[in-house]
């Protein structure tokens, strides 16, 4: 291959795993703009519509633990494609709900086919990306997942002004099978099957890397900072209304603009994370960032106008953190594989890693449906600000120090 046609090659792969990455995230954000919508069709409270949010991201949790051994046997291509289908079924699963019974499908559909994307997505990039290219590929990953997030609080948006809940769950399927139907056009250059590995052997083998105390500290910074962004993902529209005044549509606003502000800062991060030596530290001061615009937004003390730019805000400073944010996980996961060689069955390690989110944006949810329903609205944006600056304090422990594996060669 010429370098022109592995240049156009990479950014192929690139741009359809950055797709298949929105499209999960667009799902993340389906269910919790339209609860004052669903709420008063099916009769559920918060905590309910917060078990929902738990009921996806326990599955996916779970599921992501053991979806990166099913890449490293079955080639992340096939588990990429099966886990978009499942995403388009429970669009579809939405659009049809008669109650919520149904509602909790739809969910489980989402959260099973939600756990392949982290795993999957990294053992494609670091099989199938040039290697000088595979920093732009992680800034990438991440600004889609976040487009991801924005299009699916438009989507809702749209349905909460003209569209219907069933709207939104048919729109979402549709993109999620247009997302299958352009990874089976591009199978010839996604294709990993020679790069399967064997999964099995015995639980030291496949489990080892458990043993490493800052996989486990990775695992725990995921779980507290998505806690936090479960805060104002699922229950924004109730809380900035109820202290700043302000109309569903115009909490789902500020909501996007978030979003579109953590677009933003995935962007700039990606130019600071080039730059810094230190990306712990890059990591927590961007959250510090964040957690101050939080406390701000917190004190209700603000005119109702600032909504908007205090959300950019908080969102800036969780988008900057994001591509630093990435290269060290990926230092942890690489340091977990035979030394720090990176080994093709990292499939299993990024599993482990990522599933910290799902867990987070599992419990989040329930803990802040229930403070909502024992009428704690206040408590929410501080207990996102409190959430923020733990995870701060967990990154800064994963500087990094000798450990007992074999030295890196080279």
């Amino acid at each position: 291959m010429t370098p022109n046609t592995t240049v156009r090659a990479d950014a192929v792969v690139i741009a359809l795993v950055g797709v298949a990455h929105a499209t999960s995230h667009l799902f993340h954000l389906l269910l919790p703009p339209l609860f004052p919508l669903l709420m008063p069709a099916f009769g559920f409270s918060y905590t309910e519509a917060g078990f929902l949010m738990t009921v996806f991201f326990a599955i996916s949790g779970l599921g992501q633990a053991f979806a990166g051994i099913l890449v490293d046997r079955y080639g992340a291509r096939r588990v990429l494609m099966a886990g978009v289908s499942l995403l388009a079924a429970s669009g579809l699963a939405l659009a049809a709900a008669a109650n919520y019974p149904m509602l909790l499908l739809a969910a489980a559909l989402a959260g099973s086919g939600n756990s392949v994307f982290h795993p999957a997505d990294f053992s494609l990039l670091n099989r199938k990306v040039s290697s000088s290219r595979l920093g732009h590929a992680f800034s990438v990953h991440g600004l889609s997942g976040n487009l991801g997030w924005a299009l699916g609080a438009a989507i809702s948006g749209t349905a909460l002004a003209w569209a219907g809940w069933r709207g939104a769950g048919l729109a979402a399927a549709l993109i999620a099978l247009c997302s299958v139907a352009a990874l089976q056009m591009a199978r010839p250059l996604l294709d990993d099957e020679r790069a399967r590995v064997d999964a099995g052997g015995t639980a030291a083998a496949t489990f080892g890397f458990l043993g490493v105390t800052v996989i486990w500290k990775a695992f725990l910074f995921f779980l507290l900072v998505t806690a936090a962004f479960s805060g104002l993902q699922n229950f924004s529209t109730p809380v900035l209304g109820g202290i700043y005044g302000i109309s569903p549509a115009a909490a789902v606003a500020a909501l996007t603009a978030y979003l579109l502000g953590s677009a933003a800062g995935m962007v700039i991060g990606g130019f600071v994370a080039a730059r810094v030596h230190s990306h712990e530290r890059a990591v927590g001061a961007a959250m510090i960032a964040a957690a101050m615009f939080a406390a701000v937004l917190a004190s209700g003390f603000p005119a109702g106008w600032s909504v908007l730019p205090l959300m950019v805000g908080i969102g800036l400073g969780v988008g900057l953190a994001g591509p630093s944010r990435d290269l060290l996980v990926r230092r942890v996961a690489t340091d977990a594989l035979a030394g720090g060689n990176a080994s093709p069955a990292f499939g299993r390690v990024y599993g482990f890693v990522y599933s910290g989110i799902d867990v987070g944006l599992a419990l989040g949810p329930l803990a802040f449906g229930a403070l909502l329903d024992a009428g704690g609205r206040d408590g929410v944006l501080p207990g996102v600000a409190l959430l923020q600056v733990l995870a701060v304090l967990t990154v800064l422990a994963m500087r990094r120090k000798p450990v007992p594996l074999p030295a890196r060669s080279g």
